[in-house]
């Protein structure tokens, strides 16, 4: 195959009706974070631009979603192959343009193609119910529709991942999808694009349109766009799902975060230590199921921070795909910024910086977007590093005297995306799962992150909507239910009747 994408020069544009289009409108500058330069530019989408999108979409959906569900599985079999051969390539693209390792994005992708798996088996996940004879002769059934065409719009901390829980489950379910890549990292969409033309995808049914909030507004706005999926932050989200709901549209919009993982006293401390250096740090961050908030329950605070502290030391900050880098560059110059801000209010504030990542340079790489691990003590709610999500790589140790201190305090918070829990007890596990106010839980697991087959999300303002993403939830959220009721006329007739009716 040949990549439009393989000019390190090139202009990234649009994917529409199954080929690239270099764009008509204004564009913007695509960094690479480990050298602080521009790499390339991307397309702004204008209105017009969306619009053809969208009427692509609109003209191929009818047919897709017509054709019979085994041949939908078919093409994803297909579009699995096809990624698990091109996983590198994908990978490489996401290191370039987001700055995480090699590794991690290789293993963003593994996560992404385990959704195209989980959607091969739309057949039975689309099998509705049967009765037989409910009453008078008369057969009822359920089966779940297309909604037509949906969109996508998705963050740039995860360019290949977070594209992959939406498309695969509205192109199996038989709509046709548009995504709305970052633009901070927009080239991996284009890849995919083809790779969905060479699985035999028909033109239409995947688009991407690149761009800004000219884009999404259009989207948003296009009275052919039936639902919208969106990852992001809580402002964003909030706006999205508003907006889409003011114009009659489905919309599931996850936003932000501030996970937390309690630490008990009785825990393995050298195994949450892990945890929290790879939950906290890996992806320098910027992860929304990224640990942000340690509590440590009882006496262990002053051993566990002195853990993680020795640990966070020896953490190797590079390129991402430099060998043996453990984290790489934030994404822009403006989210460095933004984290160093945090870190000097944190200490404004009165919380202990045990470690400060600030002020770090690689050789070779002065110009990159280089954050060291940051790890702060005696945070408490109210500031500013405990209220906000700051995505980036700092950890807050909060201590607490007992579990329903650390239990009421995480149920307290604006955010319910992830949480975890680190014991060696079953029943303190237990009620923690059942008490805690959050979406997603893990006990002894730093980030719980569902697996294809189940579904993603959070609670509070961490989502907006009534689904979470993929999985089940996901197949819900793309499709129609419908009830049919059906009677032969030589079942019987019994004339006229005005009485509501019963079985």
């Amino acid at each position: 195959m040949s990549f439009t994408y393989a000019s390190p020069q090139s202009r990234v544009g649009h994917w529409i009706d199954n080929e690239f289009r270099p764009g008509e409108g204004g564009e913007t500058a695509v960094y690479d974070p480990a050298l602080g330069k521009v790499s390339r530019q991307v397309a702004l989408a204008t209105r017009a631009e969306v619009d053809a999108a969208v009427a692509s979409a609109a003209a191929a959906q009818p047919e897709w979603g017509a054709l019979a569900v085994q041949r939908r599985a078919r093409v994803l079999f297909r579009m699995k192959e096809l990624v698990e051969r091109h996983t590198g390539d994908l990978a490489r693209l996401v290191t370039r343009e987001h700055g995480k390792t090699f590794p991690d994005a290789r293993g963003e992708v593994q996560r992404g193609l385990e959704i195209i798996e989980f959607a091969c088996g739309i057949p039975q996940l689309l099998k509705g119910q049967y009765s037989d004879n409910v009453g008078g002769g008369i057969a009822n059934w359920n089966q779940r529709m297309p909604l037509g065409v949906t969109a996508g719009i998705t963050p740039f901390n995860f360019p290949v991942m977070v594209p992959m829980w939406m498309a695969p489950v509205s192109i199996a379910c038989g709509n046709a999808f548009v995504l709305k890549p970052s633009e901070r990292d927009p080239s991996p969409s284009l890849l995919l694009g083809e790779l969905f033309r060479e699985a035999g995808l028909p033109a239409g049914v995947f688009n991407v349109v690149q761009g800004d909030k000219t884009a999404v507004d259009a989207l948003l706005n296009h009275p052919d766009v039936q639902a919208v999926s969106f990852v992001g932050s809580t402002p964003i989200a909030k706006y999205i799902y508003e907006t889409a709901a003011r114009n009659g549209k489905r919309a599931q919009a996850l936003g932000g975060a501030k996970n937390h993982m309690v630490v008990m006293p009785d825990a393995d401390l050298d195994q949450a230590a892990d945890a929290l250096i790879g939950a906290a740090y890996g992806s320098a961050g910027e992860r929304c199921m990224a640990i942000s908030v340690a509590v440590a329950v009882g006496s262990i605070a002053d051993e566990l921070i002195a853990k993680v502290k020795s640990r966070a030391e020896k953490l190797k900050v590079d390129d991402g795909e430099a060998s043996g880098a453990d984290m790489g560059p934030v994404v822009t110059q403006e989210a460095k910024a933004r984290i160093e801000d945090y870190i000097a209010s944190g200490v404004e504030q009165g919380a202990s910086l045990v470690l400060d990542g600030r002020g770090l340079v690689v050789p070779g790489r002065e110009d990159g977007y280089f954050l060291g691990a940051t790890l702060f003590d005696h945070v408490k709610p109210g500031m500013k590093i405990y209220d906000e999500e700051i995505f980036g790589p700092v950890l807050c140790v909060v201590r607490v005297d007992t579990f329903a201190e650390a239990v009421a305090m995480i149920n307290a918070h604006a955010f319910g995306n992830g949480v975890a829990c680190y014991t060696r007890d079953g029943r303190t596990a237990q009620e923690f799962a059942q008490k805690i106010q959050v979406g997603m839980v893990g006990i002894n697991v730093p980030l719980p992150v569902p697996m294809a087959w189940h579904s993603f999300g959070g609670w509070k303002q961490s989502l907006f909507g009534d689904h979470h993403g993929y999985g089940e939830e996901g197949v819900r959220f793309y499709t129609r239910y419908k009830s049919i009721m059906q009677r032969w006329p030589d079942s019987g007739s019994k004339g006229p009747e005005f009485v509501m009716p019963v079985n």
